[in-house]
């Protein structure tokens, strides 16, 4: 029997029991829910998620490099000087420890010259940054945000209009009662808000810095690592309890703002941008 001019053309009928599906360019059909890409589907392409503006470690290097230059201006020859130095050094102490391989020794030097460079501005930058806030209303509050964890910051517990202020630090060695601004107005300052802490955490040790320059204060650069260094007297579970206590007591006091000045930017802005965050 002779084809009829559908069938010579391929467009035949479904076989029975075969799921219905939707026509191909070609005449076929194709189940409904198949999984293969057709079409657009096979040549699509997954598209990237825009990068944020200024993103990316060389941008915080080079920002953090600018920051650092405005109170440090020989900053770029000292690094310099650092990295041919220590290229230099690395790779006469890796040329004597044989065998004597040019191809891994040069590297290896210039990869050592790049790390000692990056600690040694790590550390510049550091000290600049401290500089810059030194003196200012605020700056200990700055210097304390690089603390960890488990030490718990408040600030501006008590302050005067001169802009005298006490900050407080809970952590391991108990209390830490942080004062920046006058000395002399500050020994009340402190006095008050030693016999207010006494009277509600009578158990908990407690410590006085008063930041500064002078006879028996502390500097700003080194406020956070002597804070650090205390002995560690008061366990973790006494350190939530402390904090309820303390939390009372700051209850009471009175709702005055804080006198208005220039408080300096966070510490840990500047340390996340040194690291590549």
């Amino acid at each position: 029997m002779a084809r009829t001019g559908s069938t010579r053309l391929g467009s035949t009928a479904p076989k029975a029991g075969a799921p219905a599906g939707s026509p191909k360019r070609n005449g076929s059909t194709e189940p409904v829910g198949a999984t293969g890409r057709t079409g657009a589907t096979r040549f699509r392409r997954r598209t990237k998620s825009p990068k944020p503006a200024g993103g990316g470690r060389m941008a915080q290097l080079r920002q953090a490099y600018r920051l650092t230059k405005e109170s440090d201006p020989r900053i770029g020859w000292i690094l310099l000087a650092t990295f041919l130095f220590t290229v230099a050094v690395a790779y006469a102490l890796l040329f004597l420890i044989p065998p004597d391989w040019v191809a891994v020794d040069v590297p290896l030097a210039l990869m050592i010259g790049l790390l000692v460079t990056l600690i040694v501005f790590t550390r510049r930058a550091t000290a600049a940054q401290y500089k810059q806030i030194e003196g200012k209303p605020g700056a200990a509050l700055a210097a304390l945000s690089v603390l960890k964890r488990n030490w718990h910051t408040d600030q501006a517990i008590a302050f005067t209009r001169s802009q005298d202020v006490v900050h407080r630090v809970v952590g391991p060695p108990g209390i830490v009662l942080v004062a920046e601004g006058n000395p002399t107005r500050l020994k009340q300052l402190l006095t008050q808000e030693r016999i207010k802490h006494t009277r509600v955490a009578a158990e908990a040790p407690l410590h006085e810095i008063v930041v500064g320059r002078g006879e028996g204060q502390v500097p700003l650069p080194k406020l956070s690592r002597t804070v650090s260094k205390m002995k560690r007297q008061v366990k973790p579970a006494q350190i939530t309890d402390i904090r309820a206590r303390l939390k009372a007591l700051d209850a009471t006091r009175s709702s005055v703002p804080l006198p208005k000045g220039p408080v300096p930017t966070s510490m840990k802005g500047m340390r996340g941008n040194l690291r590549g965050r």
